[in-house]
């Protein structure tokens, strides 16, 4: 019979495994803010793929998988330990600097402000408080979260916050300059057509596009059964 002991140390997956202090309901909310991230990942660019299919989206998340994966590498590199309150988590046995939550936010938070700015047209400009209203505060509260919680130290939330902004504004100038002219070739690929992708952002206003040809296929459609 084996020695359990000689097996390796177990290791949880942390994907939604955010601790607070029983009782603290600051804590308690500031957890919730931790899982941002991954209401986005999962929720927002998932469902986006499923029923949007926009290369602009597309384009987005990948450039998030991009920041997470060179947070990775730096960290390997750097190998810089977590504040001594993480050993209270179960969430030592990762370096932390810079940390990822901060990066993906504030990387989240610059490319959606540009894009919303030069790209959606002059129907969403008039919505750019949304964006600041909600989106930047989410991403300063996920830096403070990461603190508060003891995940992370101060330096270590900002270098990811900084990181996160820069990468986030050079995706987009890569995407929307030397990229964006091949979204019309990545629509008529065999890719394109097969998964029904597409760009809409060179339609000045989507919402009333969308709902005219809405509107048209439908009458359409009504017509045909009438004859």
């Amino acid at each position: 019979m084996s020695d359990p002991l000689q097996h390796p140390p177990l290791r949880a997956v942390t994907l939604t495994h955010v601790r607070y202090q029983r009782g603290d309901q600051l804590g308690h909310f500031l957890a919730w803010i931790s899982l941002v991230p991954i209401f986005i990942s999962l929720g927002g660019f998932f469902s986006h793929f499923i029923f949007r299919r926009e290369l602009q989206g597309m384009f987005f998340a990948l450039g998030l998988l991009i920041s997470q994966f060179i947070n990775e590498i730096i960290k390997k590199s750097v190998q810089q330990a977590r504040p001594e309150t993480c050993a209270l988590l179960e969430m030592c046995d990762s370096h932390g600097w810079p940390s990822s939550h901060s990066q993906y936010m504030f990387f989240f938070a610059v490319y959606l402000t540009l894009l919303t700015y030069y790209r959606f047209g002059a129907l969403f400009r008039n919505q750019m408080s949304i964006v600041g209203l909600v989106v930047w505060p989410l991403a300063v509260l996920t830096l403070y979260s990461r603190v508060y919680l003891g995940y992370h130290t101060v330096g270590q939330v900002f270098s990811g916050a900084v990181l996160g902004a820069v990468l986030g504004g050079a995706w987009f100038w890569v995407v929307n300059n030397l990229l964006w002219c091949r979204f019309q070739a990545i629509e008529e690929s065999a890719f394109g057509r097969f998964f029904y992708v597409k760009d809409t952002s060179h339609i000045p206003n989507v919402l009333k596009f969308e709902y005219e040809n809405a509107r048209a296929a439908r009458k359409h459609v009504s017509y045909k059964r009438a004859d």
